[in-house]
């Protein structure tokens, strides 16, 4: 056996050995914790004489499992992937350390962060406004440029109104959980986003998940339970950030009617990169707007900016101004941010080339990808593309290989997604060029053979 060969394996070998140690240990931990916080009941607070383990922060379970896995990277030789330093604007390059990389870390997706006339509206919007608001809009926070925006996002869905949120997860959080109640249901794809869980979680509803894309699931589901609930919310993403995939959207409006649910559509990774003029999921399968009930998405992404928004019918939207807690108790979006995505959405609208652009490049770095063997999953090229590579540890090195070599990819590993499909994401931009993306693939496959 050759030399270099043996060591390879051998390295494989020290590797599983020092994996599985790392997952006893994170058992003994997680066994532990079970026990003493469930069969033993802690004492009343009057009788308590050592609150030693549950007053420090270095004693949480959480803290304790993160330093279980920073010291088998360690072990590993792996250093720490994530918090790098981007010392400039982050699109289809960024700069680290003094050194530029071809990027594939950003959700820059039409490549108007940056954009002079984006960067000018904000600046804009800072010699008229200031940079914040100071108070909820509610109270007296609310500036021309806030319902400039949200105009604009109501007229793009075709729906009566819109409204803009700080966090495009609070917008999540608050809009469900405000909405729904104990005798709700709350039915969602199994792939989801944390925030539609957590605002489920806040809402008290009872909630139940789906097979991946599985609208014939989701009405098996619902012909067994709808009866037992009163309001039934049905959750979806428009391009789901792990796979680069979508749903059979037209499929799930059929169920929601026949089942009389409402449907909400998560477009933070859609809108800005599916249909012809970067519409959204909307325009792809050509529906109305009124056909979803509730439509939402990020500024942050191909908006160039920061926050959230729901849009729909009017007494949706008017209901959440005024009551819904994460909108009316926080204070509204800072005028430089809604300046600079209503700036970003008139460019896209003006300049649909982008888009086609960026789903050219897409399609370009899926086909290049699958022909060399790369396991891309079920991703449909549109922006969001992953490298399977099936272990932690091998997803973290891969990313470390092509950093080296002047590629930056961010790996996601457990428990963000199952240990078996741990992998790379490459997020594409309508500023990667051809060149750009052929050599990615080379070195990704080369390191991967």
């Amino acid at each position: 056996m050759a030399t270099k060969e043996l060591s390879r394996l051998t390295g494989q070998f020290k590797d599983k050995l020092i994996q599985q140690a790392l997952k006893r240990k994170l058992h003994q931990h997680k066994n532990s914790f079970s026990c003493s916080s469930v069969e033993q009941t802690p004492p009343p607070p009057s009788l308590q004489t050592d609150n030693a383990h549950f007053n420090r922060f270095h004693s949480h379970p959480g803290y304790q499992q993160l330093r279980i896995i920073n010291e088998g990277g360690a072990q590993l030789g792996i250093a720490n992937p994530f918090f790098k330093l981007h010392e400039g604007i982050a699109g289809a390059t960024t700069r680290i350390g003094g050194q530029e990389y071809i990027n594939y870390a950003s959700y820059n997706y039409l490549g108007l962060n940056g954009d002079a006339r984006v960067s000018n509206a904000a600046k804009r919007a800072i010699d008229q406004y200031g940079t914040s608001v100071s108070a909820s809009r509610a109270v007296s926070g609310e500036r021309p440029i806030h319902r400039e925006l949200e105009e604009a996002l109501a007229n793009v869905y075709d729906v009566d109104d819109a409204m803009v949120f700080v966090s495009g997860h609070a917008a999540n959080v608050t809009t469900i959980g405000y909405l729904f109640g104990s005798k709700d249901l709350i039915l969602h794809d199994e792939l989801i986003h944390n925030s539609v869980l957590q605002g489920a979680l806040l809402s008290r509803a009872k909630r139940l998940p789906f097979p991946h894309n599985d609208w014939n699931k989701l009405d098996q589901l619902l012909h067994q339970e709808r009866q037992h609930f009163e309001r039934v919310l049905i959750v979806v993403e428009g391009i789901y950030s792990m796979d680069g995939d979508y749903p059979d959207l037209p499929k799930f409006i059929e169920i929601k009617l026949r089942h009389q649910a409402f449907l909400m559509v998560d477009e933070a990774h859609s809108f800005g990169v599916m249909g012809q003029k970067g519409l959204g999921i909307r325009e792809y399968f050509g529906i109305k707007g009124n056909e979803v009930d509730i439509w939402m998405g990020t500024l942050s992404k191909s908006l160039a900016g920061c926050g959230g928004y729901i849009a729909g019918e009017t007494a949706l939207i008017e209901h959440l101004k005024f009551l819904a807690p994460g909108f009316l108790y926080s204070v509204g979006i800072a005028p430089p941010l809604a300046a600079a995505s209503l700036a970003a959405l008139r460019c896209m609208l003006e300049e649909p080339q982008r888009v086609a652009t960026l789903q050219e490049r897409g399609q370009l770095f899926l086909s290049m990808a699958n022909a060399a063997g790369i396991n891309t999953g079920t991703s449909k090229g549109l922006a969001v593309i992953p490298a399977i590579v099936g272990s932690s540890v091998k997803a973290a090195r891969l990313s470390a290989a092509l950093f080296q070599q002047g590629i930056n990819a961010q790996p996601i590993l457990y428990p963000a997604v199952p240990e078996k499909s741990a992998r790379l994401r490459f997020f594409i931009s309508s500023e990667h060029s051809e060149a750009q993306i052929q050599k990615t693939v080379e070195v990704l496959a080369a390191e991967l053979s």
